[in-house]
């Protein structure tokens, strides 16, 4: 029998109190603390409380290197001495060259133990432990909520009627509650209490399908799209069906349902009405360039190896440092990855921090003054107090965001579950000296997702974030507020769709799904949350060789599309069900399977003569070099060799319509594209 999939944390806040004794009673001084999780388990939302031990685990101390961060873990048992060669490591970090980052690079601190509590039950066997309680969201009636001070919240469930303990926020965290709650319930304001908020659920199986989808409910789901597109992007905007169209409606609507063959063009109107960036013009305007039917010929055969080994590693560096033969080291990664114990080094030069021609010392160089740099900017927004925060709007609703995502990003994966995690505090420092380094930027949801991977394998505060700079200058015009990157990346694959399977593209065409939108997220953080933790970390660094071509992630998603066309098409899925089916291959894509049929198409594509001038420009053929052009017939099968596919050939078209309908194709650097069938 297979494993139960490990519970997901969706929210977790420490420091919620429960007055042990009645507000009436004499003593009143016992306080019981805890923490609240709202956690998704087997598709379940539960909420649960444990109670707090007093005791520290003095086998779990934690300290930072003060030459890196890095955090570093003593397994030393009660009472146990640090051995010789850990000792000999503190001193070491005590005389590195950064003691004067030691006040803000500090992640020292012990962790407590939550108690084990019975599922559903109180347990009275222990003094504290009796506390503790954990329900279901479909059991709940009620939430009343009291702000005297700090905010108490008494929790009602349905069957039997019964109340638990108060819960008292004296350290906040009572708003980031219930707007997590509210992502899984309806909550509505009583008629005869405002104090009390009635909880409401819809059916389990609706519920599950727009798990994480909203802040909001019903109609201020436009609203949320309007102002962050993000959010509900990566929330699951994948995962829409006929409620997101009730809630554009509005509720003149709301009992008025169109027959489908109505809905579909206004709805996909909308779409692009709410997300700014991308807007899709519709009028008919003449002009465009109309570019016939390509037959791209066979698609080749591709084959893989095995990770990059740390002695393949080492034996293309020089005695100095400097890395050989690089574009032959590049396509070996480009094959088949690398293993784990190469990646921290590996991706400081595929990422761009390291330059490869660089030295042993010239890097280690590198490594102090960008010590130097990360702590200034670190130390910019650690010296700003309280008074100055309250009159810096920006700085303020940054750090709000990234608390609220670090708190919920990769909570599964042992680098940051739990709580007191220091992968969390680390996570969190990075994202808020970004905001320092980028203001303009700051923090958009999505980019704690791409943090993550690269705060895993290098394990130090530093690394990480100059890698996450590098990386952030790639992904850079995904997270801008006009959304350009997105736009172009949309048209781009759009286009690639029609040049690979014009009948397919058809066919979403017809569904109002032609605009790719079930992609965006995919586009967005780079299929971070499509993927198994370790084919992520495959993926990332197979595309950041820049091999075979430019946009190879285009590829990727023209692969995974491939992929599922016959059943899309021999289920005729509509609008909804597309969406649906997109988003439920989160976690059951096979990376090496994609990563073999991307490569193919790229090779397809390539081997075309007759190939369209933007889909050139798309892939970067156009500006390959020579050399580029000589180490691509290494790559693969010369285009002159006889084993190369048939050469393609264009078929005459007489017509520039398309099912008797004009409707104005997407254009790339100001040329309109047209494919016809």
């Amino acid at each position: 029998m297979a494993a139960d999939t490990p519970p997901k944390v969706l929210f977790e806040h420490e420091g919620v109190f429960i007055h042990s004794n009645s507000e009436d009673s004499e003593e009143q001084d016992l306080l019981v603390s805890g923490f609240l999780r709202i956690i998704d388990k087997d598709g379940e939302t539960i909420v649960e409380y444990k109670p707090l031990e007093d005791t520290v685990d003095p086998s779990n101390m934690l300290c930072a290197g003060k030459d890196s961060s890095s955090v570093m873990e003593w397994t030393r048992g009660p009472g146990e001495e640090r051995s010789e060669l850990q000792q000999a490591v503190v001193e070491q970090q005590q005389q590195s060259y950064e003691t004067e980052w030691d006040m803000i690079n500090a992640v020292s601190y012990p962790k407590r133990k939550p108690c084990a509590n019975g599922e559903g039950t109180l347990n009275h066997n222990q003094e504290k432990s009796k506390w503790a309680f954990s329900f279901s969201v479909w059991d709940l009636r009620s939430v009343s909520v009291k702000k005297e001070g700090w905010t108490r919240l008494v929790f009602k469930l349905k069957e039997p009627p019964t109340s638990l303990p108060m819960l008292h926020f004296h350290q906040g965290g009572s708003e980031g509650f219930l707007d997590c709650l509210r992502r899984h319930a309806s909550l509505t304001e009583s008629l005869d209490d405002n104090t009390c908020l009635l909880v409401s659920t819809p059916n389990r199986a609706l519920s599950q399908s727009f798990e994480n989808l909203l802040d909001d409910n019903n109609y201020g789901l436009v609203t949320k799209l309007k102002k962050d597109p993000y959010v509900t992007t990566l929330g699951g905007f994948s995962k829409v069906t006929n409620y997101i169209f009730d809630a554009f409606r509005g509720p003149e609507l709301e009992r008025q349902r169109r027959p489908a063959e109505e809905v579909a063009d206004l709805d996909i109107l909308e779409l692009g009405e709410v997300i700014p960036g991308l807007e899709i013009n519709q009028q008919e305007e003449p002009g465009f360039e109309v570019i016939t039917r390509v037959d791209l010929g066979a698609r080749p055969e591709v084959t893989r190896r095995e990770p990059l080994s740390a002695d393949d590693w080492a034996e293309h560096q020089d005695a100095e440092g400097r890395m050989r033969n690089v574009s032959h080291l590049k396509k070996m990664i480009f094959k088949g990855g690398l293993c784990h114990a190469v990646r921290k080094e590996a991706w400081k030069f595929l990422l761009g921090y390291y330059p490869w021609d660089s030295t042993y010392e010239e890097r280690k160089s590198l490594q102090r003054r960008k010590t130097d740099e990360y702590f200034r900017m670190k130390l910019q927004w650690k010296s700003v107090s309280d008074d100055q925060e309250r009159r810096n709007s920006r700085l303020r609703d940054f750090r709000s965001l990234i608390e609220k995502d670090v708190n919920r990003t990769d909570r599964t994966n042992r680098f940051y579950e739990g709580i007191d995690n220091p992968g969390l505090v680390l996570l969190h420092d990075i994202l808020m000296t970004y905001c320092m380094y980028d203001f303009d930027l700051g923090y958009v949801q999505g980019m704690s997702d791409l943090l993550s991977p690269v705060l895993y394998v290098m394990e130090n505060e530093v690394e990480a974030f100059w890698c996450f700079v590098s990386y952030m200058d790639q992904m850079h015009q995904n997270f801008e507020e006009q959304m350009q990157g997105m736009k172009t990346q949309l048209i781009q694959l759009s286009t690639l769709l029609r040049l690979l399977d014009l009948s397919f593209w058809n066919y979403l065409e017809s569904q109002d799904s032609g605009y790719l939108y079930f992609c965006f997220r995919w586009l967005l953080i780079r299929f971070k949350r499509e993927l198994r933790y370790p084919d992520v970390l495959r993926l990332w660094e197979v595309m950041w060789t820049g091999l075979p071509c430019q946009n190879f992630h285009l590829l990727v998603c023209c692969s995974i599309l491939d992929s599922e066309k016959r059943k899309i098409i021999e289920e005729n899925y509509g609008f909804n069900e597309i969406l649906k089916h997109i988003n439920d291959l989160s976690m059951k894509l096979d990376i090496e399977e994609i990563l073999h049929k991307s490569e193919a198409i790229c090779m397809q594509i390539r081997s075309c003569k007759d190939l369209p001038h933007s889909i050139s420009e798309i892939l970067g053929f156009d500006t390959e070099s020579e050399l580029s052009k000589l180490e691509e017939r290494e790559f693969g099968i010369p285009l002159d060799s006889p084993q190369s596919p048939r050469p393609a050939h264009k078929q005459e078209v007489f017509s520039n319509g398309h099912n008797g309908h004009y409707r104005e194709p997407p254009t790339h650097n100001g040329c309109k594209v047209a494919f016809i069938s």
